[in-house]
């Protein structure tokens, strides 16, 4: 028996809270109910005509098309989430449950809004996002790309940047950015960011086709002011919502802890790893060079050097003139020793006034005894303290593998016997 629908029946699909779509074969929509107009913002007359997936944020087109293609043939789908694009420029996430119907070569859709719900989500999962990033990145822009894309996860974007307050409000670091290069709003919004404490949204009109373009400034902010702004740019002809800014202004915050966490474990790190005066790498990193040097000259061949250096009569230098002005003799001293040596070589202090210094793929040991005279050329300089002009004399000792030994404790050693040869010897009534 053939049981023709009540003629009320739009009647009745107009009351439901969800939008009921269907669209053709060519993607272009051909009825929606009227809980279209509360989730999309255009009446069900402006969307009748329009092309699905027009409406549809850019980063969710792919996987949009996909799925579409899943439904047309004929694979009902039930739970599929995407963002669209209202009216006003703002954007929904929405769950869908389609199928095909063959008899009227239509796709049928039910769209529910489930913004709320996602944001409520997306607050729990990106504050756990973000805090991975802090600990598991490698550096500051690691941990940046991975917060944009997380960032780009909730709110798409079309431009992204991290500026990071350097002294005045006029002046910052930019870290990380995509899309945003050399663009004159980023500066502007920094500034503003910087002098309101608050978000700052500009809207411009693009030069290319008049339509408008919204950027977002938002705040950095820690207990001892604001360290800097997150700011993002959106897709012509999209706008960030009232609720949008709500999301970031939540994320900025989490952004903002993990800046400050970063920079507290990474000045830790390098507490535990290089020297506070010198900022030359401690015995510590040294070790770990000098394990690593030792491992690939094993592996590869070839010989490497090490210079044991001392500063002769420091003590008296301390004693007479002051301790403020020996710290400044052994930042001069590791300031001269960098410039005697290749990048990829080594100078740390291991304390004191001693230094050592690690040669890398050296040909023979002359290469060495080289480095030993240019360094000894450029600290017996004269040095400039409190208006007094000083001079100093270095005493060094050469080991070098595998010569004088195989292991770094063997090569240490070696390199120290000789340094002390070295001073006893210019020692006076040596």
């Amino acid at each position: 028996m053939n049981v023709k629908p009540p003629a009320t029946l739009p009647n009745i699909v107009d009351l439901l809270l969800d939008a009921v779509f269907l669209v053709d074969t060519g993607g272009r929509i051909v009825y929606v109910s009227a809980a279209c107009e509360g989730i999309f913002g255009y009446t069900p007359d402006e969307m009748i005509g329009m092309e699905m997936i027009n409406l549809v944020v850019p980063e969710d087109r792919a996987r949009t098309i996909e799925e579409s293609g899943q439904v047309s043939a004929g694979r009902p789908r039930i739970g599929f989430e995407n963002r669209y694009i209202r009216k006003d420029g703002s954007q929904v996430h929405l769950m869908w449950s389609a199928r095909w119907s063959e008899a009227d070569q239509l796709r049928i859709g039910v769209a529910r809004n489930i913004t709320e719900r996602k944001r409520a989500e997306d607050m729990q999962t990106a504050t756990y996002a973000i805090s991975e990033a802090a600990h598991g990145a490698n550096d500051f822009v690691d941990m940046f790309r991975e917060i944009h894309r997380i960032i780009t996860r909730l709110v798409p974007t079309a431009g992204f940047a991290v500026a990071l307050r350097d002294g005045s409000a006029a002046e910052f670091s930019q870290p990380y950015e995509t899309d945003v290069s050399g663009d004159p709003n980023v500066r502007r919004l920094f500034i503003d960011v910087i002098r309101t404490r608050r978000t700052v949204v500009h809207e411009t009109e693009r030069q290319a086709d008049g339509r408008m373009e919204s950027w977002i400034g938002l705040p950095l902010v820690l207990p001892a002011g604001v360290s800097g702004a997150l700011i993002l740019k959106s897709h012509p002809g999209t706008r960030y919502a009232d609720k949008d800014r709500e999301l970031l202004q939540f994320v900025s915050t989490q952004v903002a802890i993990a800046v400050e966490r970063r920079r507290l474990n990474d000045e830790l790190r390098r507490a535990a790893r290089y020297d506070e005066l010198t900022g030359l790498p401690n015995r510590r990193l040294f070790q770990d060079r000098m394990k690593s040097a030792l491992a690939r000259t094993r592996r590869h061949g070839g010989r490497i050097a090490l210079l044991y250096v001392d500063i002769d009569d420091f003590k008296q230098i301390n004693d007479s003139l002051g301790h403020t002005a020996g710290d400044q003799l052994l930042g001069e001293v590791a300031h001269r020793l960098q410039q005697c040596v290749r990048e990829e070589d080594t100078v740390a202090r291991l304390g004191g006034d001693e230094f050592v210094v690690l040669l890398e793929e050296i040909s023979t040991p002359d290469d060495a005894q080289l480095v030993s005279t240019k360094i000894t050329a450029t600290i017996n300089q004269p040095v400039h303290l409190d208006g007094s002009l000083l001079c100093v004399h270095p005493s060094i000792g050469i080991a070098v593998y595998p010569d004088d030994g195989e292991t770094a404790e063997q090569l240490l050693k070696h390199a120290d016997m000789r340094m002390y040869e070295m001073k006893k010897a210019r020692s006076p009534g040596a």
